[in-house]
């Protein structure tokens, strides 16, 4: 039997073997440990390198584009909000808003102030508009009356002619009483200046006769017979008392040229003028007045100084008089009181007027109009009575 004998380790002294599988993989020790400080030295010296030169430069592209889209995102949801924000509710057709454009507004605050009176539902949406027909700096300012239902162009419209365009109109037919007048203000401005409120405005002369000079002799009577007849335009801005001023003044100019010289020379005062004007307009036609006129002239001058109208007795009780009614006691009856009623019985036409300052020169004492609205005038009560018998 042969002897085995221990070799010599083929790595040398203070070497270890660890057998892998069949493999015999050598492990220093003491190299291992002096690998492991060297890396640990590099390590601790790398930590103070300044890298930065060797570093790739990075891109501010991703930063630029985030921006931009967080700020899309903004106005989108800003828009968003604006264009599903509700609009406000307006003010149905048939009402009406009067709203008062300051000077140096601006879009917006007119926008605001019609959002305010419920003429529009979205202040934002009429701002554009307004920037979208170029018209923010033909905005005139002042008092308008607007009427619901308007369209953003029917506002826009009005507010670049001015507060005129949207006036309510009336027109005041001759003949008409004061209070006839009354409703038909009420009616053209919807109910906004009342019957009331105009009768009101109108029952005392001498309000204005410090502004009117032919209101002078009226005392403190009412306007009846000064309401000139006339279309006229009510702007927003109107009350009943300017409405009155305006039918005043139109009175004014439309009789300034006329010569009272002959109703005062026949012991009439202007205001008394104006009263016989009444009359003349209730019993005659424009084609006649100057004959009526002279018949009334003619009766007043006469011994029996009655002017028998059925006319001013139907302005007191409202309505056609009856027999009764005009022969009765009363302020307006001119068959029982001589002279002139206490006032005018309408608003007479400058005709009528007309007419009284210069009359038809005639000896007639009467007058008689049939169904089929001809006249006949006569000297003497006998042939006044054979013409409608």
């Amino acid at each position: 039997m042969r002897t085995l004998r221990p070799r010599p380790h083929p790595w040398g002294k203070g070497s270890q073997q660890v057998a892998f599988g069949k493999k015999q993989v050598p492990i220093s020790s003491k190299n291992s440990m002096a690998a492991r400080n060297a890396h640990a030295k590099a390590r601790e010296q790398f930590k103070t390198y300044d890298t930065s030169a060797i570093q790739p430069k990075g891109s501010k592209a991703p930063i630029i584009i985030c921006i931009v889209v967080v700020l899309l995102v903004i106005v989108g949801a800003a828009f968003a909000i604006r264009g599903c924000t509700a609009d406000a509710e307006t003010l149905p057709e048939g009402q009406e808003a009067v709203v008062t454009i300051q000077n140096g507004a601006g879009a917006k605050d007119i926008a605001n102030t019609l959002l305010d009176a419920k003429l529009i539902g979205n202040a934002d949406k009429f701002v554009d508009y307004i920037n979208k027909n170029d018209a923010a700096a033909a905005l005139i300012p002042g008092t308008y009356l607007f009427h619901g239902g308007a369209t953003h162009a029917d506002i826009l419209s009005a507010l670049m002619a001015g507060p005129a365009s949207t006036a309510d109109h009336v027109t005041i037919p001759e003949g008409l009483t004061r209070q006839g007048v009354a409703d038909a203000v009420q009616e053209a401005t919807s109910g906004r200046i009342t019957s009331d409120t105009f009768m009101a405005a109108t029952a005392d002369a001498s309000a204005y006769d410090g502004r009117f000079d032919m209101l002078a002799s009226v005392g403190n009577n009412s306007l009846e017979g000064y309401l000139f007849p006339k279309t006229y335009s009510i702007t927003a801005a109107d009350g009943a008392e300017e409405v009155a001023e305006m039918m005043l003044a139109q009175f004014g100019e439309e009789t300034a040229s006329l010569d009272w010289s002959y109703a005062e020379e026949r012991g009439l005062t202007p205001y008394e003028a104006v009263i016989l004007a009444s009359i003349v307009e209730k019993e005659g036609t424009p084609d006649n007045f100057a004959t009526v006129a002279s018949v009334f002239y003619n009766r007043l001058a006469s011994d029996r100084p009655y002017l028998e109208s059925d006319a001013t007795t139907a302005y007191e009780v409202g309505h056609d008089p009856t027999p009764d009614e005009v022969h009765a006691e009363t302020p307006y009856s001119t068959y029982t009181n001589e002279g002139l009623p206490p006032t005018p019985i309408c608003n007479p036409s400058l005709a009528a007027l007309q007419a009284v300052c210069a009359p038809e020169e005639t000896d007639y004492l009467f007058f008689y109009f049939s169904d089929d609205g001809t006249y006949s005038f006569s000297e003497t009560y006998e042939e006044h009575q054979e013409s409608f018998s």
